[in-house]
């Protein structure tokens, strides 16, 4: 995801990338990730001094859930605006996020997912969830990723949840032969699946059943290319907002 925000950034003409931060191959310039001639932006291991040293208006960020809170409160503090792609932040430190952002009159974004249509996917598994009594999330994702549900499936759940709170998570009766081969259950009511396999990018299926039917809204992204689009709606927004926006719907949906 880094070197492909690199490149978008790069080709963006209304952008310019400041620097670029790695905690492998210091010092070599990021024309070897963008597959370019020199560019006289080499990689850093140090966010701080990055930041310190170009002063750039937004940091992105796709690094780890154990690095990037750390990375937020250090680009705020050094008066940059995050917009963050990595999952895995806890929602209990996103209300201390937006009390530090709206102290240092910064936005921040963070986005469980930068596609456009993942987003779609959300939007209309709301409208579906007022029609039917059960539902379930599989996710499937690169065998890398290290965090499960993804940030994605969480973030449909609340969605789905915030428009009907009485789903059936299954039969009361349900034996599990191997134990958590139903998927993990959301606020005791949507139960998610997760798959890692080599191959696999970012997929993810919502599938609602009722009486003799089932609606299934399914959204693939087959290249981190699909995220560009929303990264740079995000880098685009980021500075005009104070606080914690958490999911790009909230852009997405009040565009014109």
């Amino acid at each position: 995801m880094g070197r492909e925000v690199l490149r978008t950034v790069w080709q963006a003409e209304d952008m310019l990338l400041a620097g670029a931060v790695d905690i492998r191959g210091e010092g070599q310039d990021v024309s070897t990730l963008l597959g370019s001639g020199k560019t006289g932006i080499l990689l850093v291991s140090e966010l701080e001094q990055v930041l310190q040293e170009t002063r750039p208006d937004v940091m992105v960020d796709f690094t780890t859930p154990t690095a990037v809170l750390a990375n937020i409160k250090t680009a705020l503090k050094n008066k940059v605006c995050p917009v963050v792609g990595t999952t895995g932040i806890s929602k209990i430190d996103i209300p201390e996020i937006n009390e530090i952002a709206k102290r240092e009159k910064l936005g921040c974004i963070i986005a469980p997912n930068f596609a456009l249509g993942a987003l779609l996917m959300m939007h209309f598994a709301a409208q579906a969830a007022k029609y039917f009594p059960q539902v379930e999330i599989i996710e499937m994702h690169h065998h890398q990723k290290l965090d499960a549900p993804s940030g994605t499936a969480l973030k449909t759940a609340e969605i789905i949840q915030e428009q009907k709170s009485n789903f059936e998570p299954g039969l009361n009766q349900e034996i599990e032969n191997l134990p958590g081969s139903r998927g993990g259950l959301f606020d005791d009511s949507i139960r998610i699946h997760s798959v890692r396999l080599p191959g696999l990018v970012a997929h993810q299926e919502v599938i609602f059943g009722g009486p003799g039917q089932v609606l299934t809204i399914r959204h693939d992204s087959f290249s981190r290319e699909s995220f560009m689009p929303g990264v740079l709606m995000a880098i685009r927004q980021v500075i005009h907002l104070k606080g914690v926006l958490y999911g790009l719907e909230n852009i997405l949906f009040e565009q014109p």
